[in-house]
């Protein structure tokens, strides 16, 4: 029996990026860069994912890292395009060409348990609600609510609210929005009191990305940190880098420490395009340079 820290969940992506200076076409998703950067900060972890056969090379971006990835069949593999409207790459439009197969519990290796079961959907289906509440039987979960609010209309995506979010979020222990996302939910436009809410509604733990930095409510406080990036060219997997890190560290910290050691890291990353490739012991070092305000706190 193989046991994990975390086992990431998601279907991989091929990604095209569209910006006012260039078009690029890249492998992501959420279990892209959520697992690498957990990986990177030393946790023992696995990626699960479901993707077509011809396109099995796209799995070669968890080993340049040394994930481990355990591949499901689909008829064919998910892919988004990503444009953004201004250069701050606040504002984008994501359309999906294609989509993979839903996950089942059959996709999941008898002989694997995990301390956490991380949920990076993309888009909604990708998890069915079944699947997850089986699956919390299992462990605990973390999810990106994104894989159940973002909604392919014959291509373009756009965010609908979670029917069953009352009686899905008890289930969670990590969950992650955005602000976009979290005002879909909760209809308050303020990441912290969003984030109070959804704690109210049964998430243990939440986290809240907006374009200034992070917010986090557990265990009856709040915590907050700014995004310090030099360059936005790193910004595609912003929120799964965040989210990923502040579970990842959060196995032997408080939710404070991990909220700061979250946007450190994801500042580094968004610097450079792709998945995290730094260490802790960068981003220990950037928290000294870039908040010695909140270290001394």
């Amino acid at each position: 029996m193989k046991n994990y820290d975390v086992v990431f969940l998601g279907h991989v992506s091929k990604d095209i990026i569209v910006t006012h200076e260039k078009t690029q076409t890249m492998i992501g998703g959420a279990v892209v860069y959520s697992a690498i950067a957990a990986k990177r900060i030393n946790a023992e972890v696995a990626a699960l994912t479901k993707l077509s056969v011809e396109d099995l090379a796209a799995l070669q971006v968890f080993e340049e890292h040394g994930v481990p990835v355990i591949q499901g069949a689909s008829r064919q593999t998910t892919s988004i395009r990503n444009t953004y409207l201004s250069p701050d790459r606040e504002r984008r439009t994501c359309e999906a060409l294609s989509i993979a197969d839903p996950f089942t519990l059959s996709d999941i290796p008898e002989n694997m348990t995990a301390g956490l079961y991380y949920l990076g959907g993309l888009i909604k289906g990708e998890f069915p609600e079944d699947f997850v509440e089986e699956l919390a039987k299992r462990g605990r979960l973390a999810i990106d609510v994104q894989g159940f609010l973002r909604v392919s209309e014959n291509g373009p995506m756009v965010f609908r609210d979670w029917e069953r979010k009352r009686e899905m979020l008890p289930l969670v222990h990590f969950l992650k929005t955005d602000a976009a996302e979290a005002e879909v939910l909760t209809g308050e436009k303020d990441p912290e009191r969003a984030a109070r809410i959804l704690n109210a509604w049964g998430a243990d733990e939440v986290m809240v990305t907006h374009n200034a930095g992070v917010a986090v409510y557990a265990g009856g406080s709040a915590s907050s940190a700014p995004f310090t990036a030099r360059n936005l060219t790193g910004r595609t997997g912003r929120g799964d880098t965040c989210f990923s890190a502040y579970c990842t560290w959060r196995r032997g910290h408080d939710p404070a420490e991990s909220c700061l050691f979250a946007a450190a890291l994801t500042s580094l990353k968004m610097e450079t395009p792709g998945p995290f490739r730094g260490s802790a012991n960068e981003v220990q070092t950037a928290i000294a340079e870039r908040y010695p305000a909140k270290r001394q706190a």
